[in-house]
């Protein structure tokens, strides 16, 4: 780290490094010269330094070192110059916010931009995959990493402002000034994390106030304006809390405030005050704290009636009603009814603290506490007049709900005063730190409780009901919610009621229910029987002192018996005990012996770090003073050639080359230069002294000129003042009278208003209940239209379906059945085949054997000659056809073209197939035979259709 002679030379080096771009370089020499013990005394360039430390820290956004550089100068500065950390702070959070906004009306989606649920969480793993797996980002992206580093580095700004200036009584306002900033920004970016962890902050910071009261510059909270600062402070963090809708933490808000009042035992402004209950019956709202709400609403109403001067009869009334309606809404109930003893112990220790926060007591007493009540409300609403100030329909709401006694009717008297309260409310006129009062939140509650005034005032009349009588009684819920009003109400021991759903009854009874009246049958029983057991066995008469004594001794050896047992098993505790912190002693020290190793090593990875540190910034340094000394070399040879061609001594004469460096002619220069400064301060001195004394002379001439103008400024004036506050006088007074003439000229006119007003009502309603209808019956007419369609939809495709599957078996049969005719046919063909060569070659053997015959016969008979007579046994025409047949030896020949060569001609008698001649006794067989065969062969190719086979006609038939 470098050293510097001045705190000035550390700013220009400063300066000098940021207009090279080394920023970096510029915030570690200012770091280095504010922590540096050699600068504890403030001073004016001190001011400056910080003001650049700051910017450079808020250009990095380096948190960390902004925050050791504000302890730093806060330690320097907090005996002598408070105000110049003031002014540092204030530089700083303005760059800080000026950087931010800047970032944010640079981004386009701002919601986008800040969808991050912690500002002080790193980057998600989800989202550095997305960034290191998508190539080309998004404009989502760049907006988010835009603006969210800035708000980030502006919430860090703010926590560590806080830190700074916590406890410390010269800086309160500030502190205060931060902390509202803070609220700000958690409330305008909807930021509810930083929002709670800003609150723990400064809930702590209050803590180690009380906590450390021996601190030199602790902040007086007896002072009335620390303990102001510190209300601002904390109402401003209820209203945010109440804004951003987080409720628990507006209610540790409101502790807080009482806890600082209590800790100064004072009481704040009435107000801080109003704010401080307004705020709180919105919480006991929130959390259906229905009583407690009615008791703020009573303090609220108190605090307006008694300080706001300003109120008017409409605001007050509205108010008031706000009041009655909200006690009202208390169920009526014992809660603590069969509660155990745990619970009620909670109960009470809860209902004190929350007594406390409604009451305000900051000196609470245990014997004043009251116990919070329905019943004590309702008196002291009477008591203190708060029923005189409410509507009407509030007034008959509350007599008929808490006085009047109508089972059949209060409920249908009840509903149209309920529609009337829900139709009033509105924003205060005159009470701007009051809510906007809605008289129809209480609606609800309302309606229960009129359900349950209903049932106890039934129960006290009938015994038994019908369901259907008794909803048609209560118009508010439908049954079911009535039987859930009513189980409650009978754990509660509020009524004593059953519902028979078989019978659809309710019977109603007394409150003494078996479980209540059997609890302590068995406690009683033992009674009667021991009453009985002495009655008939009196105890026996004493004994003499002698049994006495033994039935003493007896029972003190059994107490030393087991005063000796416990003694035994006390001391085996305490052994086991002793064993036990042993064994702790032992792992705390192999604990600590590992801590130790641990430290040890980690101080040897520092050391290790800090020498590769300190090598590698010597190697910078000495390549730094290389160069430096060929720059020093080299400003040194022009040095010497400008005197030579100036002819004037050189600069550096006296002083040898090897002595001469870069820092000596800056040096020089820098000397010459200051030497030229002072020259000219001393001539602008001379010269202010001289402005001065003719600025005094003017000034002394002017200054009676002036007053006696200033005097009669005076007097014009206030004439002009007399004269406007006369004509606002009768301003005021003319539009007074012309508000009571309209008042008197509309007044006359309410009553037709209002007939006007249910006239049209109920014409509406009537259009609507008839518009509902027609709709209704619309929608009916298209569902039924559509449900027709669809179940018409639904058959078509069922029959096309079946329809498809039936046509898909019918092709597969038939495809079946035709493989099956051409194999069938393709069998048969090759069959015939076969026999027809059978016939052709059984034929041919037969011709062979014939001529062979006739070749031997005619041998015998006629010798070797050449003419061969025809066989007197067979007819003429049989020569052509041998000869046909031999002409062409070893070809078939159809009987076809037989029969076609021997046409005209009588058939002659020829052998059958099997070679037999014509003495066969019937010869004409074979013909027949051949007809059937050939009748019942199929033709391929030929002139007729094929006859029918009876696979065939089956499968025709069966189609």
């Amino acid at each position: 780290m470098a050293t510097f002679a001045k705190p000035e030379n550390a700013l220009k080096r400063a300066e000098e490094l940021i207009n090279v771009g080394q920023k970096q370089d510029a915030l570690q020499a200012l770091h280095g010269l504010i922590t540096s013990k050699r600068y504890r005394a403030w001073q004016k360039t001190l001011e400056k330094i910080m003001f650049k430390y700051v910017e450079l820290c808020v250009d990095m956004r380096r948190g960390r070192f902004a925050k050791d550089g504000l302890i730093q100068y806060r330690i320097v500065c907090q005996q002598v110059n408070i105000s110049s950390l003031e002014e540092v702070i204030k530089h700083f959070m303005h760059l800080a916010t000026e950087r931010a906004e800047l970032a944010r009306s640079q981004a386009q989606a701002l919601e986008d931009a800040l969808d991050v649920d912690d500002l002080e969480a790193d980057n998600r793993p989800e989202d550095l995959m997305l960034s290191y797996v998508s190539g080309e980002k998004g404009k989502d992206r760049s907006d988010r990493e835009l603006v969210t580093p800035w708000f980030k580095f502006l919430w860090e700004t703010y926590r560590t402002v806080l830190e700074i200036l916590r406890n410390n009584s010269k800086l309160e306002a500030l502190y205060a000034m931060t902390a509202h900033r803070a609220f700000q920004f958690c409330k305008k970016y909807k930021r509810t994390t930083e929002f709670r962890r800003l609150c723990e902050i400064i809930r702590n910071h209050l803590a180690n106030l009380n906590k450390y009261r021996d601190q030199r510059d602790r902040p007086d909270l007896s002072a009335p304006e620390s303990l102001q600062l510190y209300l601002d402070t904390r109402f401003e963090q209820l209203k945010v809390a109440t804004e951003l809708e987080l409720w628990q933490e507006a209610f540790r808000s409101i502790e807080d405030i009482h806890g600082l009042m209590f800790m100064v035992k004072k009481t704040p402004k009435a107000s801080l005050l109003v704010v401080y209950y307004a705020k709180l019956t919105e919480i006991f709202r929130i959390s259906a704290s229905h009583l407690y709400h009615a008791y703020a609403w009573l303090k609220l109403f108190t605090l307006q009636k008694i300080f706001n001067k300003n109120l008017s009869q409409k605001d007050l009334q509205l108010i008031a009603s706000s009041v009655v309606l909200a006690a009202l809404s208390v169920c009526p109930c014992d809660h603590s009814y069969g509660a155990t003893h745990l619970e009620l112990e909670n109960g009470k220790e809860r209902n004190l603290r929350v007594t406390n926060l409604i009451g305000f007591n900051v000196e609470p007493k245990p014997e004043s506490r009251e116990v919070l009540s329905r019943s004590l409300l309702l008196s002291e609403l009477v008591s203190k007049g708060v029923m005189v100030c409410v509507n009407q329909e509030v007034k008959d709401l509350y007599r008929l709900l808490e006085h009047e006694f109508l089972p059949l009717d209060i409920a249908s008297k009840v509903q149209p005063l309920l529609i009337k309260i829900s139709k009033l409310g509105g924003k205060l006129a005159s009470a701007s730190s009051v809510p906007e009062v809605q008289l129809s939140r209480y609606v609800a509650s309302l309606e229960k409780l009129a359900t349950l005034r209903l049932l106890q005032q039934v129960s006290k009349v009938y015994q038994t009901m019908k369901i259907e009588t008794l909803s048609r009684m209560i118009p508010f819920f439908d049954f079911p919610v009535v039987e859930k009003i009513s189980v409650d109400a009978v754990k509660c021991n509020f009524i004593a009621m059953k519902i028979d759903h078989m019978k659809g009854a309710v019977f109603f009874g007394n409150r003494g229910f078996e479980s209540v009246g059997i609890r302590d049958h068995l406690s009683k029983f033992a009674e009667s029987l021991s009453k009985a057991r002495t009655m008939l066995y009196p105890p026996a008469k004493k004994g003499s002192k002698l049994g006495e004594a033994v039935v003493g001794l007896a029972e003190i050896v059994d107490k030393e018996h087991k005063r000796l047992l416990a003694r035994k098993s006390l001391i085996e505790k305490r052994k086991e005990e002793q064993e036990r912190q042993l064994l702790e002693m032992e792992r705390e020290e192999e604990s600590k012996r590992l801590k130790l190793q641990r430290i040890t090593e980690e101080a040897e990875q520092r050391r290790l770090a800090s020498e590769y540190e300190q090598r590698k910034n010597q190697r910078i340094l000495r390549e730094i003073e290389e160069r430096e000394l060929e720059e020093a070399q080299a400003l040194l040879q022009e040095a010497e050639k400008r005197s030579k061609k100036k002819g004037k001594k050189p600069v550096i004469e006296g002083v040898s080359e090897e002595k001469i460096t870069k820092q000596t002619l800056m040096e020089l220069a820098l000397s010459e230069q200051l030497r030229e400064r002072q020259e000219m301060e001393k001539k602008l001195q001379k010269l202010a002294k001289i402005m001065d004394y003719l600025e005094r002379a003017k000034r002394e001439e002017a200054a009676p000129l002036i007053q006696a103008a200033f005097q009669q400024r005076l007097v014009v004036e206030k004439a002009l003042h007399e004269r406007e506050q006369q004509q606002d006088i009768e301003l005021s007074r003319q539009r007074h009278a012309g508000d009571l003439d309209g008042k008197r000229r509309l007044g006359r006119m309410l009553e037709n208003k209002k007939l006007f007003q249910e006239i049209v009502v109920n014409r509406r309603e009537a259009e609507f209940n008839r518009l509902k209808k027609e709709r209704e019956d619309r929608t009916n007419q298209i569902i039924q239209s559509r449900k027709f369609e669809r179940e018409t939809r639904r058959k078509m495709i069922f029959y096309l379906k079946v329809e498809e599957e039936r046509l898909k078996k019918l092709r597969e049969e038939e495809e079946v059945r035709q493989r099956q005719e051409v194999e069938r046919r393709r069998k048969e063909e090759a069959e015939r085949k076969a026999k027809l060569e059978e016939i052709a070659e059984k034929q041919r053997q037969r011709e062979r054997e014939l001529e062979e015959k006739e070749r031997q016969w005619r041998e015998e008979v006629l010798g070797r000659s050449t003419v061969v007579p025809t066989r007197p046994s067979e007819p003429g025409p049989a020569v052509p056809a041998a000869a046909s047949v031999t002409s062409s030896p070893g070809k078939y020949v159809p009987r076809f073209k037989r029969m076609a060569e021997s046409a005209g001609q009588a058939p002659p008698p020829e052998p059958d197939r099997w070679g037999r001649g014509s003495n066969r006794p019937d010869d004409r067989a074979p013909q027949h035979s051949d007809r059937w065969r050939d009748d019942r062969r199929p033709s391929y190719g030929g002139g007729g259709g094929p006859r029918p086979s009876w696979s065939s006609s089956r499968t025709r038939g069966e189609r």
